[in-house]
C-alpha cells in the first residue's frame, strides 16, 4: 500500500488534534473530490514499516484525540489488508484514542447488505476497530462548507460501534470539547 500525505497535527478531519493518513487508491473517481491525485494506487510513497512508527511515536502525546484515515479510499480492499495490522497496533498502543475513517462506501456497502466491490475477508475485522465512520461518496451538487467533518450532505458521522452492536447506522453525536459547568 501507499500512502499520499500525513498530518500529524490535524484539526479537520474529527474532534481534536489527531494524526491523518491520507492511503493511496480509489475506485469511486467522485467529481469534485478534494484529493483526486490520491486515486492511484501508485502515487505517494510505500506504507513502510518506518512510516507506521512514525505515526504511532507522533500519536503518543496526550493531546493527539486519535487517527483518521482517509484517501483515496481506506476501505478498497487492498488498503483494508495492510491498514488492518496497523489500526490493531494502534489501537493496542492507544485504547483510549479514537479512530475515525473516511470512506466513499456506505456502512451497507462495508457490512455487505448492499452489492460492492468494498467487502474482503478483513472487512469486519477492521469495522470492529473504528469508532466513526464517515460514509458514502462525496456528492459536488451535495457540498455544504458548513457541514462539520464532511464535504457534502449525503455523507453521514456514524458511531461505528453502536451501529454494529444495534444492526443498523446510529449517528455519531458530538461530545463537547469543553466542559460547559463553572465553579
Amino acid at each position: 500500500m501507499n500512502y499520499a500525505n500525513i498530518k500529524y497535527y490535524d484539526i479537520s478531519n474529527g474532534p481534536g488534534v489527531r494524526t491523518s493518513l491520507f492511503v493511496s487508491g480509489c475506485t469511486h473517481h467522485c467529481p469534485g473530490c478534494f484529493n483526486e491525485i490520491a486515486w492511484d494506487f501508485n502515487y505517494g510513497s510505500p506504507f513502510t514499516k518506518e512510516v507506521r512508527n512514525q505515526i504511532f511515536a507522533a500519536s503518543q502525546p496526550d493531546y493527539i484525540a486519535g487517527l483518521s484515515l482517509l484517501g483515496g479510499e481506506p476501505m478498497e480492499p487492498a488498503n483494508q489488508r495492510e491498514l488492518l495490522p496497523f489500526v490493531r497496533n494502534f489501537k493496542a498502543l492507544y485504547p483510549n484514542k479514537t479512530v475515525w475513517c473516511y470512506s466513499g462506501y456506505t456502512l451497507e456497502q462495508l457490512l455487505g447488505q448492499e452489492v460492492s466491490r468494498c467487502r474482503c475477508e478483513v472487512t469486519d475485522q477492521l469495522l470492529a476497530l473504528i469508532d466513526v465512520l464517515v460514509d458514502g461518496p462525496f456528492v459536488q451538487a451535495q457540498y455544504d462548507i458548513s457541514l462539520r467533518f464532511r464535504g457534502s450532505s449525503n455523507q453521514r458521522l456514524l458511531d461505528l460501534p453502536k451501529s454494529l452492536a444495534q444492526g443498523r447506522p446510529v449517528l455519531w453525536e458530538d461530545e463537547p470539547v469543553f466542559s460547559t459547568h463553572t465553579m
